[in-house]
């Protein structure tokens, strides 16, 4: 059924953007379960994976923005021909399992509820996670980053939600793919579409890979349509082009 060959002794390494590790991971054990192959996940921002590749980590897959893959691949880091879009992930507000949905239907409706929150956990911009810098900019669009600030509860990673659950903040705001996940939270909502910001994330096969054509194999499987359902289901949107 796949086209990965059993090579135990060298596992594949994935860097995968936060977004699309969940899915990432369970294709991985699938392929893992089915064939022996040992994939290795390393999860970060894309600015944290972009800095681990420039410091020369090894990897065979990057999992990252569209816009960061097509970066890389214009200074030669990505294998021609492999760069294969995954899924789109809208940005939405999650709160704890079982507490009053607030209202973020409009934008006046989510700039309410920002300002009623005690303490507002989001990814740090400074970190390089791609919600963090759209949510930063658009706290500065809306007016609100001064009255914000204070009460932001920033994270390294892609980790947010955490911290609801935890109590240390009431809601958090970042890539739904990162908050379905997330036992004890639930998705209050997505963002309005005039203040939506949706990132497509592709796999794209590293030109230093020690193992392409396992490399490649994977990137197929995990765009495989068997697997749409996941991706639906983790928060994903269907993309049609890189």
């Amino acid at each position: 059924m796949l086209a990965i060959a059993i090579l135990a002794l060298v596992p594949l390494i994935v860097d995968s953007a936060g977004a699309a590790s969940s899915v990432v991971s369970r294709i991985a054990h699938d392929v893992h379960r089915a064939t022996g192959r040992e994939i290795v996940i390393h999860t970060g921002t894309v600015g944290q994976i972009r800095r681990r590749l420039a410091a020369g980590e090894r990897a065979d897959i990057v999992i990252l923005s569209a816009s960061a893959l097509k970066t890389l691949s214009s200074h030669g880091a990505i294998v021609a021909g492999t760069q294969t879009p995954l899924g789109a992930s809208p940005m939405a507000v999650g709160v704890r399992a079982g507490a009053p949905l607030p209202d973020v239907s409009t934008t006046a409706a989510f700039k309410r509820t920002l300002l009623r929150a005690t303490a507002i956990a989001a990814t740090d911009p400074a970190a390089g996670a791609s919600s963090g810098i759209y949510f930063a900019k658009l706290l500065r669009r809306l007016g609100i980053a001064d009255a914000i600030g204070p009460k932001e509860r920033l994270t390294p990673g892609g980790h947010s939600c955490d911290l609801v659950v935890q109590h240390r903040a009431d809601l958090c705001v970042q890539n739904v793919t990162e908050i379905v996940p997330v036992k004890g939270v639930s998705v209050a909502g997505l963002l309005p579409p005039e203040i939506q910001n949706v990132i497509v994330y592709s796999a794209g096969v590293l030109s230093r890979s020690s193992q392409p054509a396992a490399a490649r194999a994977f990137v197929r499987e995990l765009s495989a349509p068997r697997y749409a359902p996941l991706w639906r289901r983790a928060g994903f949107r269907a993309v049609t082009s890189p």
